[in-house]
């Protein structure tokens, strides 16, 4: 199921598009209208995360709390934080990713593309993720957040410890190891934070040393900050180029259609997220008793919003598990979410990926699975591939 689940995600959509999972606190969201209404109602539906899924003996989804008490505390920023103190963490961070900061990155993400290309031409058989997906998201994000002294391996490893504890198919002693591991990380971003706060640094990472300096912000919460950007920001755009890389290397009409137009390249991109969402759930946490499309929600429950059921909804979309370039809103999906957490970085995944896709199609003239068969990440959240072999032809 987690390597194609296209048909248990029209199982949901068809039958069940909100689903109480039986004898759990644990609600399902499918549907595209029903996850977007969810998104719009903040005061039942909470952006904290309280609890996490894993999988218990026999198999079944379960939850295990996180330990935090209801309202607001230091691991709620961003992605997890809801109004109105969303808006402050928000409009910080907005501040280093609008149009002209993400456009000054486009050298550097063109010298790191052309490089890693470069590399890739000459193997001629290769790991997608390894050479290419991989390490270039993550220097890029370290960059604007202001790191400086990174190991950009280490900090890789981090982001994806950090989603590894979300994955919800593996026994909670697996995502509470994957949590641990993801801490250690916090102590170097400590420092980084401490750094700041005390002799300014660049980017996004200068801004929350700021905030914390006003105090508008607590030194543990810009902490967590930086280490939700990392993560975000590694995994989604990582994400998007191993699912992009893969439907290219299964497509020469649509390797060769893109060669030929380039301006299609923005359309394609769009239909990966759509098809092959990065994030394929995020939590919400109902706060008090509610109903949600006729169905009853507890309080205390945990909802998943299953973003990549929602984008193959047939109520919404024209021919759903089709990748097609001439759709007439091709980014009206929710492959980066919706509503006030739509994903800050979007526009810098975007970028990052037409460069990458775009070098790579201007270096070859075809692109084609490797002898050896990719192999995903374990996980029902993240839809990324953890091998990618693929061989070129210049």
């Amino acid at each position: 199921m987690l390597e194609e689940p296209t048909a248990w995600f029209h199982r949901l959509l068809d039958t069940a598009p909100v689903w109480r999972v039986p004898g759990r606190d644990l609600v399902v969201v499918s549907s595209f209208d029903t996850v977007t209404e969810a998104v719009r109602r903040p005061d039942d539906f909470s952006s904290n995360i309280r609890s996490v899924i894993y999988r218990d003996d026999d198999g079944w989804p379960a939850l295990v709390s996180l330990g935090f008490d209801d309202g607001a505390s230091s691991i709620d920023v961003l992605a997890t934080a809801d109004p109105p103190m969303h808006k402050g963490h928000r409009s910080m961070v907005l501040h280093e990713l609008i149009a002209a900061k993400v456009a000054a990155l486009r050298p550097t993400i063109e010298a790191l593309a052309r490089a890693r290309v470069a590399d890739a031409v000459a193997a001629g058989s290769f790991d997608a993720m390894a050479a290419i997906a991989n390490p270039i998201p993550i220097r890029v994000v370290s960059r604007l957040v202001g790191f400086v002294d990174d190991d950009p391996d280490d900090l890789l490893a981090a982001a994806f410890d950090s989603t590894a504890l979300l994955a919800a198919t593996q026994p909670v002693e697996v995502a509470l190891e994957a949590m641990a591991r993801a801490a250690a990380i916090l102590d170097w971003i400590g420092a980084e934070v401490d750094r700041a706060i005390a002799d300014g640094a660049d980017g996004i990472l200068d801004l929350a040393a700021q905030a914390v300096r006003a105090g508008e912000l607590d030194r543990d919460s810009a902490v967590v900050m930086m280490h939700t950007l990392l993560s975000a920001g590694g995994e989604s755009t990582t994400s998007l180029l191993g699912n992009a890389m893969w439907a290219l290397a299964n497509d020469r009409p649509l390797q060769d259609r893109l060669r030929a137009d380039r301006e299609l390249l923005p359309a394609f991109l769009e239909e990966v997220l759509r098809l092959d969402s990065p994030f394929r759930y995020h939590l919400r946490y109902a706060r008090q008793a509610t109903v949600l499309d006729g169905v009853e929600v507890p309080a205390g429950a945990v909802v998943v919003l299953l973003w990549a059921a929602a984008n193959r909804d047939p109520r919404r979309f024209e021919d759903p598990d089709d990748l097609r370039l001439d759709r007439a809103f091709p980014r009206d999906h929710v492959g980066f979410g919706r509503g006030i957490h739509l994903c800050v970085g979007a526009p810098l995944a975007r970028l990052e990926a037409e460069i990458v896709l775009g070098a790579l199609i201007d270096a070859t003239t075809s692109i084609e699975p490797g002898d050896l068969p990719p192999e995903r990440v374990n996980s029902l959240m993240i839809r990324r591939f953890e091998t990618l072999p693929l061989t070129i032809v210049p």
